[in-house]
């Protein structure tokens, strides 16, 4: 591309600063240009590390005519206002998932980003790390034949220790819980990779019910869900409905880590990491065919990224942000973007209305 560098702006400054800004810096299609921050002396901080300009006006961020982009990386609670009124400005926007709180707060966003003709991304960034890729090709060329039985297995320990302080994490009102930090992302691979889901039901439960206020100390209750159990149809292409079993938690002291089974009619297909601090270095693809063990599958070097950092969420960040430009320059919807987001977040209404 030999466009001239977007101008972007990033909201947010946990997994925005970490991430995302990182990610941008790196690319030659983006030029972040300001920080947006609620809180003041958090906002001012991370200007002065990274010699930026930044506001906590977001309403003056977005009314800035030479900016094309926003990066909305904050809780989800406050994500679909903040989004509404960046699309209302004419912005493209890489949104962090989940999107919004419901099904309904994501359609009102791409019912809007289709009438101003723009371009919206979402972080599903699963989607650009080499091996997922190279597993969606192996089962695009049919090697898995017809698929039997799908299963995965995502259980970290980030939240098993009942000291560690109350965020919104811990509130299902604000989008907390292991459905939208991890349920999401499980969601779109299965799609992705698989087919859409067909029907669903669920079994959440909250392991950790009180977790300590960061101010006073005081026990606060949590009714965020941290394990999700879940049962589910996919509809693979030849329209064949295939039984689906997701099992999710962020509780699991000494978890497996996340490890995705494929079995079918010709072969099985296990993608998988116990990799607990990084989610995203670490992974491991093995195959077998019929009447053979299974096998590590070499990785392929041209989906390879051409840079990594120690933070592992970095590469594949920049590259779903290159195809996001590439979108942007070529005026068509953007993969995965809100469609994508729906599915999933219809997927995680389902499964607290399946609840009860």
């Amino acid at each position: 591309m030999t466009q001239a560098p977007l101008r972007v702006a990033v909201a947010g400054l946990g997994f925005g600063e970490a991430v995302h800004l990182e990610a941008l810096r790196a690319s030659s299609l983006w030029d972040p240009v300001a920080l947006w921050h609620p809180r003041s002396q958090r906002l001012e901080e991370a200007c002065a590390r990274h010699q930026l300009p930044g506001t906590d006006d977001f309403e003056a961020l977005i009314a800035d005519p030479r900016l094309d982009a926003v990066v909305i990386a904050t809780p989800p609670g406050p994500r679909h206002g903040l989004a509404r009124m960046a699309l209302e400005a004419g912005k493209h926007l890489m949104l962090e998932k989940p999107v919004g709180l419901h099904a309904g707060e994501v359609e009102d966003l791409q019912r809007l980003a289709l009438e101003r003709g723009l371009t919206v991304a979402v972080d599903f960034e699963y989607r650009a790390v080499p091996l997922f890729m190279q597993l969606a090709d192996l089962l695009q060329q049919g090697v898995l034949g017809e698929p039997w039985l799908v299963k995965l297995d995502w259980l970290m320990s980030s939240r098993a220790d009942a000291r560690r302080p109350w965020t919104w994490y811990a509130s299902r009102a604000e989008g907390g819980g292991v459905l939208g930090a991890l349920g999401t992302h499980a969601f779109d691979m299965l799609h992705w990779l698989v087919g859409p889901s067909l029907g669903l039901t669920a079994r959440l439960s909250t392991a950790v019910r009180e977790r300590p206020d960061p101010r006073s100390g005081q026990p606060l209750p949590v009714d965020a869900e941290d394990i999700a159990l879940i049962q589910l149809q996919l509809q693979t292409s030849t329209g064949r409905p295939v039984p689906a079993q997701m099992n999710l938690a962020s509780v699991t002291r000494a978890g497996r880590g996340f490890w995705l089974e494929l079995y079918g009619s010709e072969a099985t297909l296990v993608l998988g990491s116990d990799n607990q601090s990084d989610y995203v270095h670490g992974f491991g693809l093995w195959m077998a065919r019929a009447g053979e063990p299974l096998r590590p599958v070499a990785a392929d070097p041209q989906l390879g990224f051409k840079r990594t950092w120690g933070d592992g969420r970095i590469a594949p960040v920049e590259r779903l942000h290159g195809w996001w430009a590439e979108a942007i320059a070529a005026r068509r919807p953007m993969v995965p973007g809100l469609l994508e987001a729906l599915s999933s977040q219809r997927c995680c209404d389902q499964a607290r209305e399946s609840q009860g």
